[in-house]
């Protein structure tokens, strides 16, 4: 298998940013909806559409969409807010690449590497589906950068990282606003060793039920799940929580450790350049269905992920929502049913490591979706593969916990897997795992709404809510005695994206302004009630983000145009002018 060679520096850089630059304006659908100078009138309006979710289905960007529109009208830009459900945002914004603005959060997922701005921010990216780079931003000193942090270690790397973090804030391919807290709720009457968020998958399998309690049920909002089973389609999968209960990685971050999980070791080295692993297998493994789990399992896996048509298509067609870690593997082989020999492209070991927590996917399940497949609201150029548009109404995977049935947009029922590897109580794994889960089966229920969620587990028909809560609903679980308030924090930041294959967004000094236009403090009291923090960098809150590393004049960092939330005017339209655009009549002129 080959697979992610786009990180060799042997690539000539200019041709790879030419390449994507062309991909971009053509191969991604959007040629039609271009905006082109030379089309419009001699002078015509700045028009923006800002496209969000609905406040049923989180309140947090509409408001922070609808403050961004009025601002902009301020200003005398043309803007509009159009929400959609998510699933239709994501495929506008990830798969047609169809939109002006929007304004979202990054999925959840670990940002305690930031080699996850490789995928996110690439040029290499710029044309394809999914959450890498959908932005179209290319620039070959941020693509320097990234291959930097990705092949460097130590004070060289934290050097690398904070040039990338420097960078994004000087040409904003997209405004970081906030970090939210992950809030839930939960009752302890029936389990009990709740160590953190219910969202955290490894939290669920920890616990510890109460008497003969053998089922644990949980609510929540985002009932895509209940329908959508498939662990590559990036529209579905905002969280991972139940992915990750039915599909197991080669290694989970475990206690903030990355340690082996179906793999009982590895030895990986890195000496003679590119590093290599050999990964052993634990013992008697098994999919869902009774098919043994094997090294030619981790290898199709690999080489799936990186083509999702096995190359029968005429160029590959990757699942985007492992993109940046599948990109790390260079080719993988089975070397017996226990052995699998990784071979990774240019990475110091420590990032190569990333590609050990994709999930694993059984060959005799996935190998006959590799056919194309049309599907109903994505462009007709934008080829896809069965795999990626398949619903995978019955999972197989090797996890915790296995499929029963499921009502879409209602309820989803998962059983205890009895082979799974914990039940055997491994001794390198935290006592709290050994052995688990501890119940038979787990219920899900999709509700409505926020309320809803915390009304289930205030009358005992919940154990806890499964998805993050609105700051809203904080009093109404504060007034429930029986009710503990949970409050993890999220690395799934809020942000405005821009697309950048548009005028004016291509625009660095347009979006430089648009970027101040928001006051992230005000924002975290006024839409967020105070619960999340202000955030300048998709690495804010982790150890990689350091202000004093970031030159004071490095982009708008928190430069809001105003005072206490409140938009200067005057001073606003002074930037645009100064950004080279010009007003008559109050309106911002685009020529």
């Amino acid at each position: 298998m080959t697979g992610g060679g786009e990180a060799s520096q042997a690539i000539d850089r200019r041709s790879v940013l030419a390449t994507a630059a062309a991909t971009v304006a053509g191969a991604s659908g959007c040629v039609k909806r271009t905006r082109n100078v030379m089309a419009r009138d001699p002078a015509s309006q700045v028009s923006l559409r800002i496209l969000t979710m609905p406040v049923d289905a989180n309140p947090y960007p509409s408001r922070i969409a609808r403050e961004l529109a009025s601002n902009l009208r301020a200003c005398g830009v043309d803007a509009s807010v159009e929400p959609m459900g998510p699933e239709a945002l994501y495929r506008r914004v990830l798969l047609d690449h169809d939109f002006d603005l929007y304004v979202g959060q990054f999925p959840r997922t670990d940002w305690r590497d930031p080699d996850q701005l490789y995928a996110l921010c690439h040029s290499v990216y710029g044309g394809e589906p999914g959450w890498q780079n959908p932005f179209g931003y290319t620039n070959l000193g941020l693509d320097d950068r990234l291959v930097a942090q990705r092949t460097t270690s130590g004070t060289d790397r934290r050097r690398a990282v904070a040039d990338v973090q420097t960078h994004l804030a000087e040409n904003q391919p997209f405004t970081t606003l906030a970090v939210p807290d992950a809030l839930g709720t939960l009752r302890t009457d029936r389990f009990r060793r709740w160590r953190g968020s219910p969202i955290d998958p490894l939290v669920l399998l920890g616990l510890e039920p109460a008497g003969s309690v053998t089922t644990l049920s949980l609510a929540t909002t985002d009932g895509r799940i209940t329908g959508n089973r498939n662990p590559i389609a990036a529209e579905f999968r905002a969280r991972g929580t139940f992915v990750d209960l039915l599909y197991d990685p080669l290694a989970r971050r475990v206690d903030g450790v990355l340690r082996p999980w179906l793999a009982s070791e590895w030895e990986l080295d890195g000496d003679g350049g590119r590093p290599v692993a050999e990964v052993t297998l634990r013992e008697d493994l098994s999919w869902h269905d009774g098919e043994s789990l094997t090294a030619e399992d981790v290898a199709f896996t690999y080489e799936f992920l990186a083509d999702t048509s096995l190359g029968t298509a005429e160029s590959p067609i990757p699942a985007s929502r492992y993109r940046g870690r599948t990109s790390l593997v260079d080719d993988v082989t089975a070397v017996d049913d226990r052995t699998a020999r990784i071979r990774f492209t240019d990475a110091s070991t420590v990032v190569a490591r990333r590609a050990f927590t994709v999930p694993l996917l059984p060959e005799h399940v996935w190998s006959d979706r590799t056919e194309t497949a049309k599907v109903a609201g994505v462009e007709a150029n934008r080829t896809m593969t069965e795999a990626l548009a398949w619903n995978n109404p019955r999972p197989v995977g090797s996890g915790p916990f296995a499929f029963e049935r499921a009502v879409p947009s209602e309820s989803l029922r998962l059983s205890r897997f009895a082979d799974h590897f914990l039940r055997d109580e491994p001794s390198d794994l935290p006592d709290r795992l050994a052995g688990g889960p501890a119940y038979e089966e787990l219920r899900l229920t999709a509700v409505g709404s926020d309320d809803s969620a915390v009304e289930m587990v205030a009358s005992g028909d919940a154990d806890a809510t499964v998805a993050p809560l609105g700051a809203a609903v904080v009093p109404r679980i504060g007034r429930e005695s029986a009710l503990d308030l949970v409050s993890a924090p999220s690395r799934a930041f809020y942000h405005v994206g821009y697309n950048t294959r548009t005028t004016p967004l291509s625009n660095v000094r347009f979006r430089r302004v648009v970027a101040r236009l928001l006051d992230r403090s005000a924002l975290v009291e006024s839409v967020f009630d105070g619960y999340a923090r202000p955030a300048a960098s998709p690495l804010a809150g982790t150890g990689w983000y350091d202000p004093e590393e970031i030159p004071d004049d490095a982009g708008p960092g928190d430069s809001f145009v105003g005072t206490g939330g409140e938009l200067d005017v005057e001073a606003s339209k002074a930037a645009f002018v100064e950004a080279g655009y010009r007003y008559d009549e109050g309106r911002l002129l685009i020529e």
